[in-house]
């Protein structure tokens, strides 16, 4: 998968793998995540210095500059900073196929990668989730991702949470985020491949159902990954989208939900310091991408194309990458695992 250059040293997964997997067995994994993990396409990843984790320090407050007059000093000011370890969790997954099976299907390797499909799916799935919802101080086998660092309109960060209006507990989140080594990124083991390995553990006896025995091939699969929030100006959470209101809108009426979910995308990237420091995306269901072509496809009457009206602010289908799936210049990627059932955040 083609990436862009990133203006730091966090890369994405796809750059890692060409220029650190020899023999190419972590590059057709992180391959077969990416066809499910539309989040895989920007988000940078960096090695951690600390074998389980990442410790560095997150900018709080800028230094403060005065205007001086001839024969007056300037007093000292310094960007206020915090630490903070972010910590990696460790996925896994095990698959096993019937040896005889195998052999019936030709005993192809291309058959066995094929059956490993929803097991990398499964991991895919739980990673994109917990990007978005994981938590360490309630599950301390993962790692906290976005959703507990932006979950007050109060907080210190509270300022890049866009309040959409939505009450009760069937909102929806839009994310805007953009990916560097000094705001936000993904992090692996010190010393690891990328933080993923697989291990082809050969023919074995597994066991069914009744603890019987057969003979079987295994494969591992490891993933080790966590987030680091640098700066959090460069993350804005678009929040109490309510979904009943988008889905209520129907034929002839305007989709009054979703165009005004337009105008807090717009306001989303306003509210960022500076657009073109990493990798710029915006993550949302389908639910919401969704809605966004309805209303895409009601503000363009005068289109020649249906499909170029509807897929004006990104493809309803999720994994269709092409170069109109953007809003405003932002591609918007699906992930699924962004829920609508979401509590209000106050």
């Amino acid at each position: 998968m083609a990436t862009l250059p990133t203006k730091s040293g966090a890369v994405t997964l796809f750059d890692i793998a060409q220029g650190m997997d020899p023999d190419g067995k972590v590059a057709r994994t992180i391959n077969q995540l990416g066809q499910s993990n539309e989040m895989l396409t920007d988000m940078t990843f960096m090695e951690g210095n600390l074998p389980t984790g990442h410790k560095t320090n997150i900018l709080t407050g800028l230094p403060v500059p005065i205007w001086r007059r001839l024969y007056q000093g300037v007093p000292p000011s310094k960007a206020t900073r915090a630490n903070v370890t972010d910590s990696i969790g460790m996925l896994e997954a095990r698959s096993e196929v019937d040896i005889e099976a195998y052999k019936l299907n030709g005993a192809l390797a291309a058959w066995r990668l094929a059956e490993s499909g929803p097991f990398l799916e499964a991991m895919n799935q739980n990673m994109a989730e917990t990007v978005i919802y994981g938590d360490a101080s309630v599950n301390p086998e993962r790692f906290t991702g976005f959703a507990p660092r932006f979950s007050s309109l109060t907080a210190g960060n509270g300022g890049n949470i866009i309040d959409a209006g939505g009450t009760g507990s069937a909102n929806t989140s839009v994310w805007l985020v953009i990916w560097a080594e000094d705001t936000v990124t993904g992090i692996y083991p010190k010393g690891s491949q990328a933080g993923i390995e697989h291990q082809d553990l050969g023919e074995y006896d597994a066991f069914d159902e009744l603890n019987n025995r057969y003979r079987a091939l295994g494969d591992l699969w490891k993933w080790k990954a966590g987030l680091t929030v640098r700066d959090w100006r460069y993350v804005v959470r678009i929040a109490n989208i309510s979904v009943p209101d988008l889905l209520a809108q129907t034929g002839t009426q305007a989709p009054t939900a979703a165009t005004a979910l337009m105008k807090l995308m717009i306001q989303a990237q306003t509210m960022i310091p500076n657009m073109g420091k990493g990798r710029a995306a915006f993550y949302a269901n389908r639910t919401i991408k969704g809605a966004l072509a309805k209303a895409a496809l009601d503000k363009s009457n005068s289109a020649l194309s249906i499909v170029a009206a509807a897929n004006q602010f990104g493809a309803v289908r999720p994994g269709y990458v092409q170069q109109d799936t953007q809003f405003f210049g932002t591609p918007i990627r699906t992930v699924d695992r962004i829920l609508n059932a979401e509590a209000r955040i106050v």
